[in-house]
């Protein structure tokens, strides 16, 4: 499957640090996408190609991003953006955040039902091509994710980067860090 080998450096950290926290988590938006985007491809090599060794190891890669990464994403913003925007926020935001984390809640469930399929395939004991049911898990996923990222890049980050003192944003950038065993930023 072309580009499933330059996949993993992908799935490595992002260009930029975590003294930046707010491009560090736009980043992983970017990362996200692209690995949804390996999995429409994966799902588009697995219909004409079956449960081969490039099928294999690209549902391998997006198991390991949505599994590892995404949830530490998931925390960045449950620790550091929601509570923030909930708290000092106006009603409109308010009610965006709360919408944005009944959506963590909804796309763990969505990668409960895309991750089995995903997990037989890498295992090797998959049948060899995804059913309506795994297809509609998968869309369900990525649709949910795709609005999801659109609405804290378009209102909700915005919103708390305004909020946030640069020592705030430090801070920030020093925790995320500490939680992934990354050096501290500069």
């Amino acid at each position: 499957m072309s580009g499933t080998a330059a996949m993993p450096a992908a799935l490595r950290s992002p260009g930029v640090g975590f003294e930046q926290p707010f491009a560090m988590l736009q980043a992983c938006h970017e990362r996200v996408l692209r690995t949804l985007d390996l999995l429409a491809r994966l799902r588009a090599h697995v219909h004409q190609h079956g449960a081969d060794t490039d099928a294999r190891h690209a549902a391998r890669d997006v198991l390991r991003y949505f599994d590892i990464a995404a949830p530490l994403h998931h925390e960045d913003e449950e620790r550091h953006v929601f509570p923030l925007l909930r708290a000092r926020a106006s009603p409109q935001v308010q009610a965006l955040v709360q919408r944005l984390q009944d959506d963590h809640a909804a796309m763990e469930a969505d990668w409960a039902a895309a991750r089995a399929p995903l997990q037989a395939l890498a295992d090797g004991r998959g049948a060899g091509h995804f059913t309506a049911e795994d297809a509609s898990a998968f869309d369900r996923f990525a649709q949910r994710y795709a609005a999801h990222i659109a609405a804290e890049e378009d209102i909700a980050y915005p919103a708390a980067r305004a909020l946030l003192p640069p020592a705030a944003l430090a801070s920030m950038g020093r925790e995320m860090a500490a939680r992934r065993g990354a050096p501290p930023p500069s």
